[in-house]
């Protein structure tokens, strides 16, 4: 990831003195991609720093909170509901982040 941003911001900064050069000769075109790739190595070093500084071992938000318990079915309720909400507090309990 380090490598890639370093790759990346100097080539996007390369391209941006390049359009600037271009609408110096006349190239009316090339004002959008001047403002363009500041804002992309602008993104770039902001995705760059989140995911630098992730979090991955920190505990996860209301992990202080109380935790909460299944209750058990009541007449007429559906079973397959009852054991989703139950894995779900579970879920809660184990204090684990959803990683997608």
């Amino acid at each position: 990831m380090h490598v890639a941003i370093a790759v990346v911001v100097p080539t996007f900064l390369a391209l941006f003195w390049w359009q600037v050069q271009r609408v110096r000769e006349g190239n009316t075109l090339s004002w959008a991609y001047v403002f363009e790739w500041p804002f992309f190595t602008g993104y770039a070093i902001y995705m760059w720093w989140k995911l630098v500084h992730d979090r991955t071992g920190a505990e996860p938000h209301g992990a202080g909170a109380a935790t909460r318990t299944a209750t058990p079915a009541e007449p007429g309720e559906d079973e397959e509901l009852t054991a989703y909400n139950r894995y779900l507090a579970e879920l809660h309990a184990s204090g684990r982040r959803k990683r997608w």
